[in-house]
């Protein structure tokens, strides 16, 4: 088990990881295997985990296989179902960090305040929880389900009983016998529910919007399966393969919308086999492209909602009054806890608020609320910054780990070329962000992503697209695999700087632009 506190390092360091969650773990991993040893990992936390260890509701799971969503360079090769489950994902981060070593590295219980880019000295001033540090390179794994969006309506303050948030699940309160209300329809809330049903008096579900759901082929995988796969040479490896293969097809209709119907038929099927009443059926029925929204899958959801003692409200939550939950159609339940899978604020960046760049302007200042990058990873006016799972790079079929390996190869590949050209800072150049974001948002407007007829977090308020990548999952592993000098600007270190010129009268020549007198 990885320690509370961890490392040997000193203040300054090469390079500073935040978050100590797939991303972070990932990227010490990888960085000291291609002998960029002096790394810390900072964890606002006591414990690494990132979204695995924050989320711990009944019934939370991985709605991607479990062969798709490890790290391809630490397969696991005994998970006990198809998708697994929260506690054994989790136990599986801290069996690999410990496998790893990254105990050394870890330092858990420190929150990150303010990180400013100190030109003169080309690098990364942190304030932090625990005192001041300093890095040449700073990478954000903070990731986009990180900051739990409450339900904010007029009430809700007053509740009087337990208000639990999915990703803030409080394990004391006992939900046997009670009236449960849950607001949300999304993937927490597809999730919990059916792990409810069985202890609740009365379970009440508030959907402000239908969502489409295909069935989730969630079975047990015995060690016996597993000994047979192990035994097969190259069965593993298949079995991995066609799932991607899979995954893929769903992302191929996703940009190709007339396609999405064909699994809309599947999802009509699984919704008309799985509730008879027709009343129900319809409130469940969406009114727009499958894909549109997050593709969500579950073959108990269905199934729980048709129990006598569930009830749905296909309408918004308008208020709390004491303990009654009021939908924005009138209607009033009798609650004791309240269930909020609200999600996340998936479009803003943790501590964008707190980084500030080259201008002296934050990272969220230079967004202005539209977040954008290079590649999803780089972004002008910050030098040596490194977002993992940044801006434009998921979708709603895609495993974020095959996005985040490709990304530290990448990262890896970046940090590699600074060390061979002897220079001290890179950052992408304005143009080539914007012709790539440019090209990125002009792909998006063909999708069902933009044009299924939703709102989801993929959007923005204005209508962009600051999530979705638009092309295939290969496309973007390919361009991350082949790191493009000329995109970027480089700050040659001042030892390669060249001498100055001592004018022929003995006068000091005025320092250029960019050094310091």
């Amino acid at each position: 088990m990885i320690p509370v506190q961890g490392g040997r390092h000193g203040r300054d360091v090469r390079v500073v990881v935040v978050g100590a969650g797939f991303s972070g773990l990932g990227a010490a991993i990888r960085l000291r295997e291609a002998g960029f040893r002096d790394v810390l990992v900072l964890e606002k936390a006591p414990q690494l985990g990132g979204t695995w260890r924050e989320n711990t509701y009944p019934g939370c799971a991985c709605d991607v296989p479990s062969t798709l969503y490890s790290y391809s360079f630490a397969p696991d090769a005994a998970w006990s179902r198809v998708f697994a489950g929260q506690e054994e994902i989790r136990a599986y981060l801290a069996a690999t960090a410990e496998r790893y070593g990254l105990a050394e590295v870890l330092r858990c219980g420190v929150v990150l305040h303010e990180a400013r880019w100190d030109p003169s000295a080309g690098r990364w001033r942190l304030e932090t929880s625990d005192g001041s540090y300093s890095a040449a390179v700073l990478v954000m794994a903070t990731g986009p389900w990180h900051v739990p969006r409450p339900l904010d309506v007029p009430g809700i303050d007053g509740f009087a009983g337990p208000v639990l948030h999915t990703a803030r699940w409080d394990d004391s309160v006992d939900l046997a016998g009670k009236r449960v209300s849950v607001v949300g329809s999304g993937a927490s809330a597809v999730q919990v529910v059916p792990a409810i049903t069985d202890r609740a008096a009365a379970v009440h579900l508030f959907q402000r919007t239908a969502q489409w759901v295909l069935p989730k082929p969630d079975l047990g995988l015995s060690p016996a399966f597993h000994q047979v796969v192990n035994r097969l040479p190259g069965a593993r490896r298949g079995l991995r393969a066609s799932q991607y293969a899979l995954q893929e097809s769903f992302g191929y209709a996703f940009r190709h919308p007339r396609l999405a119907r064909l699994l809309e038929a599947g999802a009509r099927a699984h919704l008309r086999l799985s509730v008879p009443d027709p009343e129900l059926r319809q409130a469940l029925t969406p009114d727009y492209r499958l894909g549109c929204k997050r593709l969500l899958t579950s073959s108990t959801y269905y199934a729980a909602l048709s129990r006598p003692h569930v009830r749905l409200h296909a309408t918004a939550v308008s208020a709390v009054r004491g303990n009654e939950i009021v939908g924005a159609d009138g209607t009033v339940a009798e609650t004791d806890v309240l269930i909020t899978a609200t999600g996340f604020r998936v479009g803003e960046l943790p501590l964008a608020s707190n980084l500030y760049g080259t201008d002296g302007r934050t990272l969220d200042d230079a967004w202005g609320g539209e977040p954008q990058a290079y590649l999803g990873t780089t972004v002008s006016g910050f030098p040596n910054l490194f977002l993992l799972l940044g801006p434009n790079l998921l979708g709603g079929s895609t495993s974020a780990i095959t996005v985040l390996e490709a990304q530290l190869t990448y990262l890896t590949s970046a940090l590699t070329r600074l060390d061979q050209t002897g220079s001290r800072a890179l950052e992408v150049r304005p143009g080539v962000q914007d012709a790539h974001n440019s090209a990125v948002q002009a792909a998006l407007a063909t999708t069902v992503y933009n044009t299924g007829g939703c709102t989801s977090y993929y959007l923005t308020s204005s209508g962009r697209n600051t999530f979705a990548w638009p092309w295939s999952t290969p496309r973007l592993t390919r361009r991350l695999n082949r790191f493009d000098p000329a995109a970027y600007v480089w700050q040659p270190s001042p030892s390669r700087l060249p001498a100055p010129r001592v004018p022929q009268d003995g006068s000091v020549p005025a320092p250029a632009h960019g050094q310091q007198k």
